[in-house]
């Protein structure tokens, strides 16, 4: 410290600007240290270890058995697996298309009309509600979906009597017919706020310029949605696609609660799959190979969605300039 103080009083009286003290090249790398070790430990381990037991013939007690890749052959013969994929492929629209595109819409209304016409107040409050369903336990939202959706007392089906619809009345989660599609209204409005708080998050940053040039050309507010958001806020929907598709894919809590992947299997998705596969039927080596093809996959559409918004904000930064 004190040489260092020396050398900058002497450049000082040559005339010459003082240099910083010099930092250790590795001194930034010891903070990702702990984060490192933590990925390390809850991601990367227990991955490699459920990739190895799939490998494996176990039932969780006794020592496994090594039958190579007979899990992953009777996979692609397994005939439930696959209805669960399909049923996924359903969340995927309930929680990922469906609230990106409500999400989008609502998004610019409030950002576009209620808050210039309402004030930002009435635009945080309606944003808080929209939220709302992300920040509760999902345990209690099935609850609550659970009681409103019950046959005999249920309030959808007290509503529909007490407005003389009557006729409409149905069993929602006990329908194998309307089972899923019932769990999908439900996500739908779990998931609809992730995307309207990051689609109001982007808005923020468009160039209210280009409104009000588009405003003094006579384009309506549909116009302008289409033609100036839309391109604007690209980086956000792929993000926003990509965040619900994962969560889509790995849907495990709502079908746990609200109906335990039935009736009949109606509402298996592979996460619940390989849930039941590995506790129930207690077919370990089983259900670490459903879930080890869920993690590629995942994987897989996670880098898909990274090279999409990677080349979106590529774009987005050539225009500029």
């Amino acid at each position: 410290m004190t040489v260092t103080v020396e050398r900058s009083a002497r450049a000082v009286g040559r005339g010459e600007a003082p240099r910083p003290p010099r930092r250790p090249r590795d001194s930034y790398a010891l903070f990702l240290v702990p984060g490192a070790l933590a990925f390390l430990a809850v991601v990367v381990v227990p991955f490699l270890m459920n990739t190895g037991v799939s490998f494996t013939d176990w039932q969780g007690v006794g020592s496994p058995t090594w039958s190579g890749l007979a899990n992953y052959r009777e996979l692609l013969d397994d005939t439930e697996f696959w209805a669960s994929f399909r049923h996924s492929l359903f969340m995927v629209v309930a929680m990922a298309v469906l609230p990106t595109g409500l999400g989008l819409v609502l998004a610019a209304a409030l950002f576009d009309y209620v808050g210039k016409h309402f004030g930002s107040r009435v635009v945080a409050v309606l944003r808080a509600c929209f939220y709302l369903p992300q920040v509760l336990p999902i345990a209690v939202a099935g609850i609550v979906w659970s009681w409103i959706l019950a046959p005999d007392n249920g309030s959808l089906n007290a509503l529909l009597k007490a407005v003389g619809l009557g006729s409409w009345q149905r069993d929602w989660l006990g329908d194998p017919d309307l089972a899923l599609y019932s769990v999908m209204g439900v996500m739908v409005w779990v998931q609809l706020g992730f995307p309207l708080v990051v689609f109001m998050a982007g808005l923020q940053r468009v160039d209210p310029e280009l409104y009000e040039a588009a405003e003094l050309d006579g384009a309506g507010w549909w116009r302008r949605f289409w033609h100036i958001t839309l391109p604007q806020i690209r980086p956000e929907t792929y993000v926003v696609l990509t965040w619900c598709s994962i969560a889509a894919l790995k849907v495990f809590g709502a079908v746990y609660v609200l109906t335990k992947g039935g009736p009949g299997g109606a509402t298996d998705v592979p996460s619940y799959f390989s849930f039941a596969t590995f506790f129930e039927k207690t077919q370990v080596g089983y259900g670490a190979a459903i879930s080890t093809v869920l993690t590629v996959i995942i994987l897989a559409l996670s880098l898909v969605g990274l090279k999409l918004q990677t080349r979106a904000e590529d774009a987005e930064e050539g225009v500029r300039t």
